[in-house]
């Protein structure tokens, strides 16, 4: 089964870690993320760059419109996803709770499909 792991940092505080830390953490989660690559549970892992720089696409009365920014205004924000291969969600759960970033972050860890394939 396929499980995404959401990566969840609250805002305000994740703009206070110094920048040393942050790049003491980078290297761990790579270390971590090679680890259960090899074991072939990890199937891909991507940091998304900050919210101000996104664009939100979406259409209201049949006109498309693109705006600057995420759709609205949250205390959290999505820093990154992994989409693994677990047996099951309790595999999965273990697999995110032995992430670095779990000490800055929380993780969602939702069961995922096909939309061809159905449940």
């Amino acid at each position: 089964m396929k499980f995404l792991c959401q990566i969840w940092f609250d805002t305000e505080k994740s703009k206070l870690v110094p920048q040393e830390e942050w790049d003491a953490l980078t290297q761990r989660c790579i270390e971590s993320d090679d680890r259960w690559r090899v074991s072939g549970h990890l199937l891909t892992a991507l940091a998304l760059r900050n919210p101000s720089t996104a664009m939100t696409v979406r259409r209201h009365n049949g006109a498309l419109s693109a705006t600057d920014g995420p759709f609205a205004e949250i205390k959290e924000h999505l820093g990154g996803f992994v989409l693994l291969e677990a047996r099951d969600i309790d595999e999965a759960t273990e697999i995110a709770s032995s992430f670095p970033i779990v000490e800055y972050a929380s993780i969602e860890v939702r069961p995922a499909y096909s939309i061809k394939d159905g449940d």
